[in-house]
């Protein structure tokens, strides 16, 4: 994972948290990342950006819960959703699939559905980031995220975080306001049991321009709730990859 730029001290230090939140904020937790780090366009059609083979879907449909069986692409219904702000994020909330619980600054408690683990990935995504400080990124790593990258994200958002405290400027430290925007979203395979889905975010760029990424996101239903897969090597910008067009995406409906 890059390591997030110092900020600039005295008359510039807005506009360089303004570019520096940008910069560490999602994609997931990245926006920029997938912008200026990765290469411009898509990877090959079926293919990951890491370069894991998208899993098949079978079937166009929302499946039951407990079920068992190959992949699907969800119909996911998107009515009744509401937004939250979290640090200036707004994230997708729901009083029936959640996060049922919110305290500390975490989130947790999700349906085992299709609408439940997309509200998952980007509620439990978000908060792997370092800006939001280790009260908040430490927990979500920790008891949120599974496989074998864990343990290296969690020592890179640590690593983020004490550079932050390092900084020429006290406004340096976290907890940041961030200026992004969960945009779009598209499933690559869900069952009961685990799914992946892409998630778009926004960001202001140079010259007034806005800025896309998506960042695929894999969770699994571990002990009666969602967890999320840490993406290949601890990074993120792993799984990341710029967006031209949101064509494709399912959008998600009225923020603020």
């Amino acid at each position: 994972m890059k390591t997030p730029p110092m900020l600039a001290p005295a008359a510039g230090a807005r506009r360089a948290r303004r570019r520096a939140a940008v910069t560490g904020a999602v994609t997931l937790t990245i926006i920029m990342v997938a912008v200026v780090v990765l290469p411009h366009g898509h990877p090959a059609a079926g293919r990951h950006p890491s370069g894991r083979t998208r899993p098949r879907a079978s079937a166009t449909s929302t499946p039951a819960v407990g079920t068992t069986g190959p992949p699907v692409i969800p119909v996911v219904d998107l009515e009744g959703l509401t937004w939250a702000d979290f640090h200036g994020i707004e994230l997708p909330t729901s009083a029936q699939d959640g996060p049922a619980d919110t305290s500390g600054g975490l989130a947790s408690g999700f349906t085992d559905s299709p609408r439940g683990a997309l509200l998952a990935a980007v509620n439990i995504g978000v908060r792997t980031a370092w800006q939001w400080g280790p009260a908040i990124f430490g927990p979500t790593i920790e008891r949120q995220v599974t496989g074998p990258g864990t343990s290296a994200l969690l020592q890179a958002q640590q690593a983020a975080y004490a550079q932050a405290q390092a900084g020429p400027s006290p406004e340096s430290v976290p907890v940041q306001r961030a200026y992004a925007v969960e945009e779009a979203f598209r499933f690559d395979g869900y069952t009961p049991d685990d799914a992946t889905v892409d998630v778009v975010s926004a960001g202001p760029g140079d010259n007034g321009a806005t800025v896309r990424a998506a960042t695929r996101i894999e969770v699994e239903w571990i002990s009666g709730d969602w967890r999320v897969v840490a993406p290949p090597g601890g990074d993120w910008g792993n799984s990341a990859i710029p967006v031209a067009s949101l064509s494709g995406y399912t959008i998600f409906p009225g923020q603020g």
